[in-house]
């Protein structure tokens, strides 16, 4: 383990929490002491400790395990006075911090270290959340209803129901009701009709069907919510919502839906009833008083949305803490998740809550949140993040604005400063609801193309949102909301085609779902690998963002990749052989090569791994 470097190939990035917090000069000199790592039995000193398991764990999870489970080298021991000293030094530590800090983060792990990362990478593969492809659907647009006609009482003045083929079009603001012209146009999709294109999901490879608020509201919208739990009747009844929930994990996806906490609809029973009765129980739970000009608090300038005081207990039991809350309600009913709106406003400590209490009620779901700033602790508070700090990266490299190594060390970075399970839950965002389209933003297919590449082989959930994989355009609400042009589904739509292509890669390279991330070094390509405890996983990737070609030899520092190992781009065909732990080649403008391993197992290329842990040619028996 001594001398090992971090994920991102650079030296250790943080110091002991002894030095951070101020300890004193007798507890910072147990940093050079000597520990005995149970899991192997061998001695270590810090540096050496925390060079091994950088950038796969936080540094308060390694510290914590250090602290508590690694015991003195002998001759070293600890008094209790020191032992007191530096358990008030040390960073508070995580759950299982000893669970989490046994897998190493490098390509160089060997004996109890290896074994532990093997089962590190069998929990993600049994974890549905990690890598999975995710679909956002805004119900009302996605699919035609069966009869429009026969639903128009479900959308009396000042709504306005529209044909399937009308585009979506910015009105005037309501002076009645407040809400805007184009907040109240409708199409009439529902939850019957969004059944009756699983199929289409299906086929696409989808993993998870992510729905915008379908709890009852006033608006299109729906992100202002007039009673949670209840489902919006122009969307379907509850028999209809079980056949969604039956038929989606009958074709083995799972549904997720968006969860608004941090305000509701001005229209919501309890907004009302604190409004006019002085006595209500309620009123604690909004920001109320002459010193708003509507006489509450809104959201986002917003008339229609009243921001909520999460800080009242009684408002918390309802929406999360309590056995019958809105979290719950949901889960119990099928859902397998939620994705948290605005969730930066809901603060740490909420959306911890809301998180725990979402697994209490249903083990292994997923809460994931809307967190427009660096993901690092945001992915503490919750499973994972929408990853739009990932995306405004790939947009960076495709544009030509973020040059391609700086790039991949801003993801390891990243990863470092959280963990490798939070950046894999977490969803790569490009394109959705609130800005314009993914060919809106990048009109060229060659660049668009190339976005979606990083997209598809980063680590995290990429998410495509409904028509983004037709090329449909559109720039900021209304014009991103149009309905979806299912006359776009043909054998021959291109970006169709190449979705199609990156999905079914996602889903036949392992290591590009749940495989670690490293940097590699580069002038000017932006170089990955992603990687398993099985070298057969092994994927490199090398993307060139600038208008020229690019040609490199880039070291690939993997001890287990055997001498003229062949490798194959999923895009091109070519094939190249990675000679002195280096693989040469050129990368045109705007695209993406994309290495695989090749099965050589039948001949001496392959053969040459048979003592060498998850090739294809492996002896019976070899150990990871």
């Amino acid at each position: 383990r001594v001398g090992l470097k971090s994920s991102s190939g650079s030296s250790p990035r943080a110091p002991h929490p002894l030095h951070r917090c101020g300890a004193s000069a007798e507890c910072r000199a147990m940093v050079v002491q000597r520990r005995v790592d149970p899991d192997d039995g061998v001695a270590y000193t810090w540096q050496e400790f925390s060079d091994f398991y950088a950038g796969k764990f936080k540094q308060s999870a390694i510290a914590a395990y250090w602290e508590k489970e690694c015991s003195p080298a002998k001759g070293q021991a600890k008094s209790k006075a020191r032992a007191q000293a530096t358990a008030a030094a040390s960073v508070e530590a995580l759950p299982k911090a000893k669970a989490k800090a046994k897998a190493p983060h490098t390509m160089t792990a060997k004996g109890a270290a290896a074994k532990a990362l093997a089962k590190v990478m069998a929990a993600r593969d049994k974890d549905w959340r990690i890598g999975s492809v995710v679909y956002q659907v805004f119900v009302d647009r996605f699919a035609p209803p069966a009869d429009l006609a026969a639903k128009k009482a479900l959308f009396p003045e000042p709504c306005t129901l529209h044909e399937w083929s009308e585009e979506p079009k910015r009105g005037d603001q309501n002076k009645e009701t407040g809400y805007w012209a184009h907040e109240l146009q409708f199409w009439g999709g529902d939850l019957p009709s969004l059944t009756g294109k699983l199929g289409y999901l299906k086929d696409l490879g989808i993993d998870v069907v992510y729905l915008q608020p379908i709890c009852k509201a006033f608006s299109n919208h729906k992100y202002d919510a007039t009673d949670y739990n209840e489902l919006e009747p122009q969307y379907g009844t509850w028999d209809d919502f079980k056949t969604l929930v039956d038929d989606v994990h009958g074709e083995e996806m799972k549904l997720v839906l968006d969860g608004v906490f941090n305000h509701m609809g001005r229209r919501n029973e309890f907004v009302q009833e604190a409004f006019k009765d002085d006595k209500s129980k309620n009123k604690g739970w909004f920001y109320l008083g002459d010193q708003y000009p509507m006489g509450f608090k809104t959201w986002g300038c917003a008339d229609n949305l009243v921001e909520l005081r999460l800080e009242n207990k009684g408002l918390q039991d309802y929406i999360w803490g309590g056995p019958k809350s809105v979290v719950a309600n949901w889960l119990k009913k099928g859902a397998d998740g939620w994705r948290l709106d605005v969730a930066q406003e809901i603060g740490f400590d909420h959306l911890k809550g809301i998180t725990d209490a979402a697994h209490r009620s249903k083990p292994g779901s997923l809460v994931v949140g809307e967190v427009w700033a660096y993901p690092s602790r945001w992915t503490e508070c919750m499973d994972g993040v929408l990853n739009l700090h990932m995306g405004v990266l790939i947009f960076g490299v495709a544009e030509g604005k973020f040059p391609g190594p700086s790039a991949a060390q801003s993801v390891a970075g990243l990863i470092a400063d959280s963990s490798t399970e939070e950046v894999l839950r977490s969803w790569i965002v490009v394109s959705n609801h609130d800005m314009p389209r993914f060919a809106h933003r990048l009109p060229d297919m060659a660049t668009r193309k190339f976005a979606q590449v990083l997209q598809f082989t980063l680590p995290g959930s990429p998410l495509i949102y409904y028509g983004d994989e037709l090329g449909m355009e559109g720039g900021d609400d209304p014009e991103n909301r149009a309905t979806f042009q299912w006359e776009k589904v043909t054998e021959d739509n291109e970006m169709l085609l190449h979705t199609k292509k990156l999905v079914a890669m996602r889903h036949r390279l392992r290591g590009l779902r749940i495989g670690d991330f490293r940097a590699l070094a580069s002038q000017r390509l932006m170089a990955f690998a992603r990687f398993t405890e099985r070298v057969q996983d092994t994927v490199v990737v090398f993307a060139n963002g600038s208008d020229e070609s690019v040609q490199e030899m880039v070291t690939v520092p993997d001890p287990r990749i055997l001498g003229y190992t062949l490798f194959k781009d999923e895009f091109s065909g070519e094939e190249l052989r990675i000679m002195g732990a280096t693989l040469s080649c050129e990368v045109k403008p705007k695209s993406v090569r994309v290495f695989a391993m090749v099965d050589e197992s039948d001949n001496p290329s392959g053969a040459q791994y048979k003592r060498v842990f998850g090739h294809w040619a492996t002896f019976a028996g070899v150990p990871p």
